[in-house]
């Protein structure tokens, strides 16, 4: 059984006339009665009959007509399926993020994403930047917003921006600058001043991330603060910016942090800028030219 021999059955039986079915499929009068015959053998049931001078369905017939219709009505629902999934309008896009890109320029991608692409499903997750190039590398995820490389400590001065490196084999596409921002505690003695110098920070307790949820960012907001000769007196260590910032606005210390930064209330915290001459991070899409997917495609159109 074929789906044109079922094309031509529904059509017969909305007709009930072969010769009106024949000029509606574009086929002659007895090569439809041909294809007709051939269904009812294969299927081993007589679907017309003709009763008075009329031709009608046979019970067999109207059952099968239902079914037909479904079935054709799935077989077209599966083409245009497939056609979508080939243009990337449907599937699934794996993207991982960094913390810092989740209050500006995560929901910024993600809204003019879904707002083109509505019925693709988004599976999401923070994760590292380390994580996620390894992710990428192995075909784990599809698309990665991740800052793929710190600042070079030692090398501040001037304002230059970092310099992306990612893993042999990435492609990329930088989305965001970003500068590193102090996060004081409303009340504290500096949080009148709109910008600070780092070194002003030297005795103040620090809330840090963690080495080992984010050993790059670690290392490296250690070593800004040690190349203008302190070493930062860490009190506190938390796993995401969050948990920090309320640490912060419950006075435990200051913290130095990658902007964006999270909505908070400034009667408990505060965010000031620094004078220091430090390279900005940037934030960069980044993904596998190997990945043929469509729906990633569409993603970086949209980007």
């Amino acid at each position: 059984m074929e789906l044109r021999q079922l094309r031509s059955f529904v059509v017969v039986a909305e007709e009930l006339n072969v010769g009106r079915a024949a000029v509606r499929l574009h086929l002659t009068q007895p090569s439809l009665s041909r294809q007709i015959a051939a269904l009812e053998r294969d299927i081993g049931v007589e679907l017309f009959a003709r009763v008075r001078k009329r031709f009608v369905l046979t019970a067999a017939g109207a059952t099968f007509l239902a079914e037909a219709q479904d079935l054709l009505r799935r077989s077209d629902e599966a083409i245009r399926a497939a056609q979508r999934t080939q243009r990337g309008e449907l599937g699934t896009l794996r993207l991982r993020f960094v913390q810092s890109a989740t209050f500006e320029v995560l929901p910024r991608l993600l809204g003019a994403f879904r707002t083109a692409y509505p019925e693709v499903e988004l599976d999401l997750e923070s994760l590292t930047t380390l994580r996620q190039t390894e992710a990428l590398l192995d075909g784990r995820i599809d698309v990665g917003l991740l800052r793929p490389n710190a600042p070079a400590v030692g090398a501040q001065p001037g304002g230059e921006t970092v310099v992306v490196r990612l893993a042999p084999g990435l492609s990329s596409r930088v989305v965001s600058s970003d500068p590193v921002l102090v996060a004081l505690p409303a009340r504290h003695r500096l949080a009148r001043r709109k910008r600070l110098r780092l070194a002003e920070l030297a005795e103040e307790p620090f809330v840090f991330y963690s080495r080992p949820s984010g050993p790059v960012v670690h290392d490296t907001l250690v070593g800004f603060c040690r190349a203008v000769g302190f070493t930062p007196r860490i009190e506190q260590v938390a796993a995401d910016v969050q948990t920090i910032v309320s640490l912060v606005a419950a006075g435990l210390g200051v913290s130095l942090l990658i902007g964006p930064t999270p909505p908070s209330n400034p009667d408990t915290v505060v965010y000031r800028e620094l004078s220091d001459d430090l390279p900005l991070w940037q934030l960069s899409v980044a993904w596998s030219p190997d990945n043929r997917s469509p729906v990633l495609a569409r993603f970086l159109e949209s980007v």
